[in-house]
């Protein structure tokens, strides 16, 4: 079974600041049909727009996304009730001397909290098989790392 996604991308050229600092500006907006308008630029640190979102940040985003979905999607078939996750996900990116780049690992650190003590073990566990299923990690060519934790929330 195959999925098509789509998305626009409109970039228009400011011309009177470009020509003084020879710099293109690297704001854009992406548009995929029925959403809001996504305001992208390059990272800070690459003469970019810092309050905007940039393509490292949307990456790793998406890799968090993904994990957490689909960790929820196998804890489901395992029985196991998830109350609360959350991640602080850091991502490496290594630029070249000819200004090449790649991202060499993303650090995924989820916290999930559940409500079954005895089903700590097999929650975390179940974080491998997450990774296995996740459409974005599957697509990387750079590791995709965890570090998860587990505990019981008490009410």
């Amino acid at each position: 079974m195959k999925h098509l996604f789509k998305a626009e991308l409109n970039w228009t050229s400011k011309k009177e600041q470009e020509s003084v600092s020879k710099l293109y500006n690297k704001s854009h907006q992406i548009k995929i049909e029925g959403k809001p308008v996504l305001n992208v630029s390059a990272a800070k640190a690459f003469k970019g727009d810092p309050e905007v979102y940039n393509p490292e940040d949307l990456l790793l985003s998406s890799l968090v996304s993904c994990h957490m979905m689909s960790y929820l999607y196998v804890c489901s078939q395992n029985g196991i009730e998830v109350l609360e996750y959350s991640d602080h996900a850091e991502a490496t990116l290594e630029v070249s001397p000819d200004g090449s780049g790649r991202f060499t690992e993303v650090r995924l650190n989820p916290k999930a909290k559940i409500s079954d003590p005895e089903q700590i073990e097999l929650a975390l566990g179940l974080h491998q098989k997450a990774n296995q299923l996740c459409f974005i990690a599957n697509s990387c060519n750079f590791p995709v790392l965890h570090e998860a934790s587990c505990e019981v929330l008490t009410m």
